[in-house]
Parts: structure tokens; C-alpha cells; sequence
């Protein structure tokens, strides 16, 4: 998985053809440790559709500002360098599949 940073974090989403999941978490945060091995599994069946990263909000906090993350984890589908979908809490897998799609739309 991509990790995502404030050197690397615009020029991954504008160079990017496949939309960009970005899992915004940290690692003192318990829901963000759950969704990690979710997230990474569901990369992993979805790799030719999505890229998928993860950005540590403590690091990078003015980008979760940026985007208005206000609690974590927030997964965020960017396409073209623009948010199209947004979810808030833990996901599972159908409702990662189901984000990836309303970007596509």
C-alpha cells in the first residue's frame, strides 16, 4: 500500500489514471488498525481498479484539514485530482467496492 505524504500527496492524485483511495488514520486510532488489514485485502483484489494509500493524519495534518477530516478513519476516493467519494468509520469490504463505484460515476 502507498503511503502518502505532503511531498508526495498532490502529484500522486494528479498523475494517477486509477482512482486513489486514500485511507486517512493513524496509528494510535483502534478503528484505523481494524481497517488496515481490510483495506489492504480488498488492494489487493482491486489493484488493476484502484490505487490504493494510506496517509498518517499526525503527519500530514494539512492535508486532512485540507479535505476536512474531522475523524478518523475517513477513506476518500480521488479521481483526476478531485474528491468523488467520502466515507467516515470503519468499512468492510462491499462498502469499499461500493465507494470505488460512486467515483466511477
Amino acid at each position: 500500500m502507498l503511503e502518502l505524504q505532503d511531498s508526495n500527496f498532490e502529484e500522486t492524485l494528479k498523475n494517477e489514471e486509477k482512482p486513489v483511495v486514500v485511507d486517512f488514520g493513524a496509528a494510535w486510532c483502534g478503528p484505523c488498525v481494524m481497517q488496515a488489514p481490510v483495506l489492504e485485502k480488498w488492494a489487493a483484489a482491486n489493484e488493476d481498479k484502484a490505487v490504493v494509500a494510506q496517509l498518517d493524519v499526525d503527519s500530514a495534518s494539512g492535508i486532512a484539514s485540507q479535505f476536512g477530516v474531522m475523524s478518523i478513519p475517513t477513506i476518500i476516493v480521488f479521481k483526476g485530482g478531485e474528491e468523488k467519494a467520502r466515507a467516515v468509520g470503519l468499512q468492510n469490504e462491499k462498502s469499499l467496492d461500493a465507494l470505488l463505484e460512486k467515483a466511477k460515476a
